[in-house]
């Protein structure tokens, strides 16, 4: 039994059911809810106010019902012929871990910044820290927008979302004493352990470009390095392993860089190619050695110099000190580093920075 065009029907069981208009599915088709209740009356009555939310919802936010789960794989499978590998499992492990779990089973359009917002304050709340907080932020963002460019929704929730204030990151570079001790003891050991520490410190790479880099990316007639990729261990879920290593191109467009080798490391890599039989630089295999191993390396040589609470990324902050006291122009260290911009090296080498300014005040003040 039903009242016409009032989408309300008496059930076998006794009960009055209601359905109202949710929006639609991926296919086009209409997604309906539903409600119930022992009189018609009741679910009349019940049933307009659940129509007027959903016709609102329909015309201020769009028609998709689909869930921001199904939607965020989606996206990330449109995406996935232009991002990097070890973005995408970056990206996947971060949704499946931080936000599906809250936001993924709400549809598209009945996601709102308010929703986003308690997402934020939860992750506060249990201590993720800033950076953190505006990484996951910044890929719902990313999907959002484009669910809104596709005509999915009609305006993005991320808008009027207060995120934790990013605590600037100040480089901690080693002193010219701890630099020397370092580099002495590195050169007494088989080069292809000790030869990570010379490239981070004289030419500013990372552990994964370290770790990537090939006899073929180096032009020792020429003095450089081209560092064009990388190789590294990323998060992933399920099965028995908690990580897998993902060979890659460099982190940005920015990070394909040439680098020219100092005279120290010059001499050094001659001596190594003469004995290496292997493809990769820092390598004795066949394979190249994961940056675990190479960051193990450098703990043991790190302890044996009387180096205490240092992480191998400080040793590219160290190269970037020195060029920094070496008077190096802004825009030439963050093209060695292999920045995204200038501004990034302003915010990493404030202090540096600021020492090289009072010595080139000082040099004015002697000039006088």
């Amino acid at each position: 039994m039903a009242r016409k065009g009032e989408n309300i029907y008496k059930r076998k069981d006794g009960r009055w059911e209601g359905r109202y208009k949710k929006g639609r599915k991926e296919n086009g088709q209409l997604k309906y809810g539903y409600l119930y209740g022992k009189t018609y009356t009741e679910v009349k009555n019940r049933l307009y106010s659940y129509k007027l939310k959903y016709q609102t919802i329909v015309q201020l936010r769009g028609e998709s019902t689909c869930t921001y789960k199904e939607w965020a794989f989606k996206w990330l499978t449109q995406r996935q012929h232009c991002l990097k590998k070890a973005t995408y499992s970056t990206y996947l492990y971060k949704l499946t871990k931080y936000v599906f779990p809250t936001i993924g089973l709400i549809s598209l359009n009945e996601l709102t910044s308010e929703q986003l917002q308690k997402l934020i304050d939860q992750w506060q709340y249990h201590g993720l820290k800033p950076t953190t907080i505006h990484v996951l932020y910044q890929i719902i963002k990313k999907s959002l927008n484009e669910a809104y460019e596709q005509g999915l929704i009609i305006q993005t929730p991320c808008q009027r979302i207060r995120l934790p204030k990013k605590q600037k990151v100040h480089a901690k570079a080693l002193t010219r004493a701890q630099q020397t001790k370092l580099e002495t003891n590195v050169k007494a050991l088989p080069l292809y352990k000790g030869l990570p520490v010379l490239l981070a410190l004289n030419a500013g790479l990372r552990i994964g470009e370290i770790a990537a880099l090939r006899w073929e990316d180096i032009d020792l007639d020429r003095r450089t390095i081209h560092v064009h990729q990388t190789f590294q261990r990323v998060s992933i879920l399920g099965g028995v392993e908690r990580t897998q290593l993902i060979f890659d191109r460099s982190k940005t467009d920015c990070s394909d860089r040439v680098v020219p080798i100092s005279h120290t490391l010059h001499k050094y890599l001659k001596k190594w190619k003469r004995k290496s039989k292997s493809r990769y630089i820092c390598s004795n295999k066949s394979t190249p050695c994961e940056p675990r191993l190479l960051t193990y390396y450098f703990h043991k040589i790190r302890k044996k110099c009387g180096i205490i609470s240092v992480h191998f990324h400080q040793l590219r902050h160290t190269f970037a000190t020195r060029c920094i006291e070496a008077n190096g122009d802004v825009a030439s260290v963050s093209k060695l580093l292999g920045h995204s911009s200038t501004q990034t090296t302003l915010d990493v080498y404030t202090d540096s920075l600021i020492e090289s300014r009072q010595r080139v005040i000082t040099q004015m003040d002697q000039a006088k």
